[in-house]
């Protein structure tokens, strides 16, 4: 048995002790509450709200306040349920009709709202337990809805109890109902009015309450319209009747006093009327994919646009807006950019690793129309749809078609994707000259360093020579102007932008050295005013490899950075590929042809001697300066893209600088003979 504490002091000869018993804490009186306050506060202060009275008294958990959003969310309730009758196929036909009075009728032929006696409530018609009791409804367990609007069945409910009157006439089973109701409560029972041939469905009229919403506040027809609009658009199969008195549109555009919306064409019909007159990169992609019942629906239109302008996502579940998305918009994502990168891997695109979700939606205009069974949604305003079943429904009925669509039409397939690649490049390119920009920001700009800056504070007059190898270098740093003539040398040929990832453009230490020399940025980012040189200008060697780099340089520049080119500051150089000399004259010839002419027309049969340059590393200093770089001597090319042939020029240098040898190949068999012709001369 263990030895307790006590035990070891009395076997060494202490004095074994008991341990004191802890202090006890002072007494102390709680304060007790005053007994009158006891009785001030009694179950006569517990108040239980009975029918539709929570929702006036809190308006906002209900349809999200009281603004004027809040206002057409009446609305919204009212025609919802009656496209859930279209959907559903038992109706074909809604008519809205704007009273002057600012109160709306919403009429459809479907099957008309139950009547009968409910069995929960007796004495009680159904529809005056829908319209006054919270939670009621035919939508929940999806037997008399195969998709709806919703699940939490106090749509109606609320236009209700935030109306200063409703009206309901059902037409069913050839006799016409009536029931009136005003702020929630009935003004009378469940009246029949006789029979009725020709006639089926339901027609409600609400007035908003000013009580709740403002003595101001007016349903706006024009909002009206475009909500009524965008139901006939999403579902082909229903007609929409307006009709609005000429009173009521005083001042207000592009709202008809009477028409009937219908659209065959669905949500590809909206896209091409929002899209008139904007540049798309290709055609519209639009389809749609349904299961009998409904269930799991999914219709779409998509464009990609090229105007420089925002892009949107407009999404819909079972016809109601989802402005603020949700899975069926992360659905559609996803398709997009799996379908563009399987592409991409079939044609070994490589350049479309780099891509992204947020890549494939730039610049993209799209409508989706979801049709699912109990959709969750955050909040009774269903502005962000939750459903997570959503998202694998819409990828998959995208993509299956995507991918068709793709591998039907490689022409507008490649387009397509070359340009979500290019803002995949540009995505990576912004974020490089922010972090050089961040990088930069707390010290001072480090210039490259085998770059030769001139020493004049301003860009005007100021020139940068871009010259090719450490030699050429040596002896343009020698020839210039020190005073306005920069020179940096670069080594051999640079990367192929037109053929390389946006990857490799960042890793290219080269180009990041003119980049920083420049100092301007790149494409949507470039400023003009940055630019630290008046006149850029390639100086090459006079030969096929000297070309071969001005035409890399050229298709750097175009790429990224037209702007550059379009302000005029892009030259090419003119160096000479022979010296020419007798007696005391010396000439200088830019290539075969200039030599000929030159003996030809200046030395006339003389004995010339004939030095042919290897190089500009192999020419004198002084040589380099009287030819090529002093602006009293020199000739200079400036470099201009043809704006009426802004698409054939990038068609031209996607085709022979581009990641596709075979288009290279077709050029230079089509031009064989004017080659040859070059030869023989």
């Amino acid at each position: 048995m263990a030895e307790t504490k006590s035990d070891l002091l009395a076997g060494l000869g202490g004095e074994q002790r008991k341990p004191a018993a802890a202090p006890k804490p002072a007494s102390r009186a709680l304060p007790r509450p005053e007994l009158s306050a006891e009785a001030g506060y009694t179950a006569a202060d517990i108040e239980v709200l009975e029918g539709l009275e929570p929702v006036r008294r809190r308006p906002g958990m209900y349809i999200g306040g009281t603004d004027e959003k809040a206002l057409h969310h009446l609305f919204a309730e009212v025609i919802d349920n009656a496209m859930d009758e279209a959907v559903a196929g038992h109706a074909t036909f809604i008519a809205v009709d704007v009273g002057a009075d600012g109160s709306v009728t919403v009429t459809d032929n479907g099957r008309g709202i139950p009547v009968d006696p409910h069995p929960k409530f007796p004495g009680k018609s159904a529809l005056e337990v829908i319209m006054t009791t919270l939670h009621s409804g035919g939508k929940f367990d999806g037997k008399v809805y195969e998709t709806s609007g919703g699940l939490h069945g106090v749509g109606v409910s609320v236009v209700n109890a935030l109306s200063e009157r409703v009206e309901i006439e059902v037409a069913r089973n050839q006799k016409l109902y009536r029931q009136a109701f005003s702020r929630g409560h009935r003004l009378g029972d469940l009246e029949e009015v006789g029979p009725v041939h020709n006639r089926r469905g339901t027609r409600i009229r609400f007035l908003p309450d000013a009580q709740i919403f403002g003595a101001e506040a007016r349903l706006k027809p024009a909002r009206l319209f475009q909500m009524a609009r965008s139901k006939a658009y999403l579902f082909s199969g229903v007609e929409i009747r307006w009709t609005c008195p000429a009173e009521m549109l005083a001042g207000v555009e592009n709202v008809p006093e009477k028409t009937t919306l219908h659209f065959p064409g669905g949500l590809k019909d909206y896209l091409a009327s929002s899209l008139a007159g904007r540049d798309q990169v290709v055609e519209i992609f639009a389809g749609s994919h349904r299961k009998a019942g409904g269930h799991g629906g999914v219709e779409w239109a998509i464009a990609w646009t090229d105007d420089g302008e925002d892009g949107f996502v407009r999404s819909y579940c079972n016809t109601i807006p989802t402005p603020e998305g949700g899975t069926h918009e992360q659905g559609l994502r996803m398709a997009l950019l799996r379908s563009l990168k399987g592409y991409a891997d079939l044609t070994n695109v490589k350049r479309a690793s780099i891509l992204t979700g947020d890549d494939v939606m730039a610049g993209t205009v799209a409508m989706l129309s979801a049709f699912i069974r109990e959709p969750e949604f955050q909040g009774q305003t269903k502005e962000r749809l939750a459903t997570a079943e959503a998202t694998r429904i819409v990828e998959a009925a995208v993509k299956d078609a995507f991918d068709h669509w793709l591998s039907a039409s490689p022409q507008q397939a490649n387009k397509l994707l070359e340009s979500v690649i290019l803002r995949g490049e540009d995505r990576l390119r912004r974020r490089q000259e922010k972090d050089v920009a961040r990088k930069t920001a707390t010290r001072k700009l480090r210039l490259p360093g085998k770059l030769a800056d001139c020493s004049q504070a301003g860009s005007k007059g100021s020139e940068l020579f871009i010259v090719e190898g450490d030699s050429a270098g040596g002896s343009a740093k020698q020839a210039r102007d020190r005073a306005t003539q920069a020179v940096l040398p670069l080594r051999g040929k640079i990367l192929n932008v037109a053929s390389a990832g946006a990857d490799k453009l960042a890793q290219n230490q080269q180009l990041a050295d003119l980049l920083l020399a420049l100092g301007c940025g790149t494409r949507a980012r470039y400023a003009d005013t940055d630019l630290r040189y008046d006149r850029v200008i390639v100086m090459t060697d006079a030969d096929v490899d000297g070309a071969h780099i001005a035409s890399l340089l050229m298709t750097f520049f175009f790429r990224e950075l037209p702007e550059l080119i379009r302000h005029g500051h892009l030259f090419l150089a003119v160096p000479p590929l022979y010296r020419l000399s007798h007696g005391g004259t010396t000439l200088y010839a830019r290539d075969d042809a200039h030599k000929d002419e030159l003996l030809a027309k200046t030395f006339k049969g003389k004995k010339v001697e004939i030095g042919r340059f290897k190089g500009l590393g192999e020419m004198m200093p002084q040589q380099l300066k009287d030819t090529t770089m002093s602006p009293a001597k020199r000739t200079l090319l400036r470099v201009e893209i043809a704006e009426e042939g802004r698409e054939g020029t990038r068609d031209a240098v996607e085709r022979l600088m581009g990641a596709k040898p075979e288009a290279r190949f077709r050029f230079i068999q089509d031009n064989a003979a004017f080659a040859g012709d070059l030869v023989d001369i």
